[in-house]
This record gives C-alpha cells, sequence and structure tokens, in this order.
C-alpha cells in the first residue's frame, strides 16, 4: 500500500484520536470506548501502522530532565546538510531532525538527560563539524501543544469517552540512568509487549510492568502517536518563529496551539519566543494559513518561514 494511498473512515479517526490520548491503551479497552470489537480495533490499527500512517512512540516528559528540552537551527553549507542530518538522526536524544527551506539548515529537537550531555552536542560536537557554519540553540520555556488533533477532524470522540482514555497519574517514581534501555525500546515501538521490553532491560517481564507502570504514574513517561502527515495528503510543512510581547505569549500561544494546521507551538527563549510546527495540505493552503488564520492573531510579529523540505527523523528512537 501507497502512503499517498490511505484514507480514513471515521472509525479510523476516532482509533487516531484514541491512541492520541494513549498509544499504548489496550486494544480491548479501546474497543469498549469506541463500541467495536478489539479484534476491530487490532485490524485498523494493523492497517495504519502497515500503511506506515502511523507510530506509538513512548516519550519522557522533558521537564523532568536536566537538559530539559532545546530545538537548535543549523546553517550547513551547500550540499553537506543532508549528511549532518543523518548523523543527528543517528543520537537517541535528538527527534523532528529535518532539512529546512533550500536544504542547507536544519532544525532538530533536543533531549538531553543532563546539562553536560547536552553541552556535548550543542557546544562541542556541531561547532566541530566542518561543513556547520553556525548553530543557534533555543531553550523549550513552555508547550502549549504537542499532539496533532487535526488528521482526526472535530468532535471525534465524546467527553466521557476523552475521560475514559485519559490515563491518570498518581505516583511519585523518579527517572534513573537504568530506565534508559526501557525508554529507548519505548521511543521505537510505545506498544512493545513486556516480552520484548524484558529482552532489551535485562529484567523480568514482572518488572518492566511494574517500572513502566510507575514511570507512567508519575507523569515521566508518556505514550503519543507520530502521525505520518504526508500518508494522509499533508505535503506542505513549515517551521515558523514567531515574535510576541512576552505579556501576551500565553495566551497567544495557547490561541496558535487550537489551530487545526499546528502539530507543535512552544515558548522559547532567542530572538523569537514562539515556535510553531504548521502542517498543510499544499503551498495554498499553508499561504492561507499564515495570512487568515496566523496574520489575524493582532500580536503576533515578525514571522520567520522556513519550508520542511524533508523529515530525516521523526518523534521516535531509531532501531
Amino acid at each position: 500500500m501507497k502512503p499517498d494511498s490511505v484514507t480514513l473512515d471515521d472509525l479510523d479517526r476516532q482509533l487516531l484520536h484514541a491512541l492520541h490520548l494513549d498509544a499504548r491503551a489496550p486494544f480491548a479497552r479501546i474497543g469498549e470506548v469506541l463500541g467495536v470489537s478489539d479484534r476491530t480495533v487490532a485490524r485498523r490499527y494493523a492497517r495504519l501502522r502497515a500503511g506506515t500512517v502511523i507510530n506509538p512512540v513512548g516519550d519522557v516528559d522533558p521537564s523532568r530532565l536536566d537538559g530539559a528540552e532545546w530545538v537548535v537551527r543549523i546553517q550547513c553549507r551547500p550540499g553537506a546538510a543532508s549528511q549532518v542530518a543523518e548523523a543527528l538522526a543517528r543520537r537517541d536524544d535528538t527527534r523532528w531532525v529535518a532539512l529546512l527551506s533550500g536544504g542547507t539548515e536544519i532544525s532538530a529537537s533536543l533531549r538531553a538527560w543532563s546539562a553536560g550531555e547536552r553541552d556535548e552536542l550543542i557546544l562541542q560536537r556541531l561547532n566541530r563539524t566542518a561543513p556547520v557554519v553556525s548553530v543557534t540553540a533555543h531553550s523549550v520555556l513552555n508547550v502549549f501543544s504537542d499532539a496533532r488533533h487535526g488528521f482526526e477532524g472535530p468532535h471525534q470522540l465524546t467527553a466521557d469517552q476523552i475521560a475514559a482514555l485519559t490515563p491518570a497519574h498518581a505516583d511519585t517514581a523518579t527517572l534513573a540512568d537504568a530506565d534508559r534501555p526501557l525508554l529507548a525500546a519505548l521511543a521505537v515501538d510505545g506498544r512493545a509487549p513486556y516480552p520484548v521490553l524484558a529482552t532489551a532491560t535485562g529484567w523480568s517481564e514482572s518488572t518492566v510492568a511494574r517500572r513502566l507502570h510507575a514511570l507512567r504514574g508519575a507523569g515521566l513517561l508518556r505514550f503519543d502517536l507520530d502521525v505520518n502527515a504526508a500518508a494522509l495528503g499533508y505535503h506542505a510543512e513549515a517551521r515558523l518563529w514567531a515574535s510576541v510581547p512576552p505579556a501576551h505569549l500565553a495566551e497567544t500561544g495557547a490561541a496558535v496551539a487550537a489551530h487545526p494546521e499546528v502539530a507543535f507551538c512552544a515558548a522559547t527563549t532567542g530572538p523569537t519566543n514562539l515556535l510553531v510546527s504548521a502542517v498543510c495540505r499544499d503551498s495554498r493552503d499553508l499561504y492561507r494559513y499564515l495570512t487568515d488564520r496566523l496574520g489575524a492573531l493582532p500580536l503576533i510579529g515578525e514571522v520567520q518561514t522556513a519550508p520542511v523540505i524533508r523529515v530525516v527523523k521523526r518523534a521516535g528512537r531509531r532501531p
């Protein structure tokens, strides 16, 4: 099945919404909430996974990491950006590595466990890489939205269904270095079964289950759904850097995050203070978004727009 041949019906869209809420939710629970059998959910999930439409990923809350989350913009010499982007994509601490504009700029998200690991990449390795011309790094201060719900359309699940599928947090666990193999395996496949996770960690299945439950309960580990926009017919993606008066950053960021075209929106440090990832069907839709929707917000100032040429690495970790 070619990715661009995938079409969604109402049940597919409901499944996407359910998996956005909890990508590791058992098929039986999803089926119960949606009013279908677990076999039907499993078949729909397998179809979307085989069509490279979705990938469930385990994700650590970056605010709980000493290195926190940073976004880097890297300018490279002509012809060298692809090589640098591939090298970044092979690292375990990067996600959303993309080639921008004319193919000489790279955007990437960095999540490091410590300030030392962060500095090793930003201050040392990148600046010593010969093809790299310049590096700017911006700390992510607040995330307004990091889960795209525009693909499933409006009002797919009711408030009661959303509540039934939203995980609850009630634990006090902390992250440890020993958790890294478990988190790395879940970043490849958020629905990896316990035997696979036991092999990856060297723990027993019962130990894996207890640790996974503890990390989820403490809000340290969450499961989200990475959706391949191109497979659903969205072929115009862009990174936007906007300036907003600090006193109005919270309200403006929340307003932008509510736009169906927005996959990610965050407040950052740097010369611009609002980072937006916009996903549209084509360049005309992107133009309409910039002029009609984003442009209609009165406190949006200067906007830098960089089209995404190619996504080299998405939310998950490479196997």
